[in-house]
């Protein structure tokens, strides 16, 4: 089976989704197989969860060994806000559109929350199932993206695509409104109560991937990401005694040429070669499109034009959001990208989050 894009999500919470599959050149002709005789399955994303820890679940594992697709997300969960079940599980999905959230949204509890559901309209506040703040944060990102003037129920949008632009426009406006929630709270909440977010997005329209690493704080680094580019990602063969075999688990970018057929992007790298892996800055957007990585800089309150002026890890690492081996400013992660590669290459590979893109 090779569908249009997927997702996989390991750990104790996981997903898988299955997309829209091309018609064979043998239908486009008017000719008749059996394997045609299921074609579109439309733009929508097909999701497996399960809160059962993937390193112990067997469905995850016969999905992924025959999943193929060339969009791929995957996220392990350690929940701050929202029970461990499955309505609370990433990746949330409103038609083509796919969300992940790595970190947390600061001040949620005192008054945050109630800004943002008060604020959102009614259609993406009743498409709200579970209690987590990730999830609230994609349905601000449904009605920033609306208020845009885009439908995001759009149907030719959700078969075509949103359009790179459009995206990170509205990721950036996601942004911008939860730090303006935060920058409303009461003076004496916001001194004595510790508001700042963590904010590693990535949304997916199954044609364009936008992730983020963010933090709103002009001090501290945000959540780690990093990417990795190359021709192929495969798995590599290891020395045992006199006999070769393919070592379970142990992957390799590969670059043939200076093309960009596969792009992970991961939370932490997925392989011991570190100079394979560039670290997204704090505070930038990273987007994914036709085989082109872009990365800008998010350019507000939090961000600091001083190239040389060093970031403290301190809040990433006390939250557990950042590798700890002080590579996070130099070459950035939680989160994970990949073109053309199979649900079981990546699942075999992935750390805490990751996805995938072709």
């Amino acid at each position: 089976m090779t569908p249009g894009f997927g997702w996989i999500r390991r750990g104790r919470t996981m997903a898988m989704a299955l997309g829209k599959r091309k018609k064979s050149d043998a239908t486009e002709r008017g000719e008749w197989s059996a394997q045609d005789e299921v074609i579109d399955l439309g733009p929508e994303p097909c999701i497996f969860t399960s809160t059962i820890p993937a390193w112990n679940c067997k469905n995850l594992e016969r999905l992924a060994s025959k999943t193929v697709s060339p969009l791929v997300f995957a996220h392990v969960r350690a929940s701050t806000e929202g029970a461990l079940s499955d309505s609370n599980c990433h990746p949330f999905s409103r038609g083509a559109l796919m969300w992940m959230h790595n970190g947390g949204i600061g001040g949620w509890k005192l008054g945050v929350k109630r800004r943002l559901v008060t604020d959102v309209a009614d259609k993406w506040f009743e498409g709200v199932n579970g209690n987590t703040d990730s999830e609230w944060a994609f349905a601000l990102f449904l009605d920033s993206l609306e208020k845009l003037g885009v439908d995001p129920d759009d149907e030719i949008k959700q078969r075509d695509g949103f359009g790179h632009t459009v995206l990170r426009k509205a990721m950036l406006r996601t942004i911008e409104r939860i730090n303006e929630y935060r920058e409303s709270l009461p003076e004496e909440v916001r001194q004595s109560s510790d508001t700042r977010s963590l904010l590693n997005f990535a949304v997916a329209d199954g044609k364009t991937v936008v992730c983020t690493r963010y933090v709103s704080s002009k001090t501290d680094e945000a959540a780690s990401l990093f990417f990795s580019s190359g021709t192929s990602w495969r798995e590599q063969p290891s020395t045992l005694g006199s006999k070769s075999k393919v070592g379970k688990g142990e992957y390799k970018m590969e670059r043939r040429d200076k093309g960009a057929d596969i792009v992970l992007v991961a939370s932490e790298p997925l392989t011991f070669e570190r100079d394979n892996w560039v670290t997204v800055p704090t505070n930038s957007v990273l987007t994914i499109h036709n085989q082109t990585v872009l990365i800008h800089p998010i350019l507000d309150q939090y961000y600091n034009h001083t190239p040389s002026f060093a970031r403290s890890s301190r809040f990433a690492a006390d939250k557990g959001q950042t590798t700890g081996d002080g590579m996070a400013e130099k070459k950035s992660a939680k989160a994970a990208i990949a073109h053309k590669s199979s649900a079981d290459d990546l699942a075999a590979s992935v750390g805490r989050v990751a996805l995938a893109v072709a």
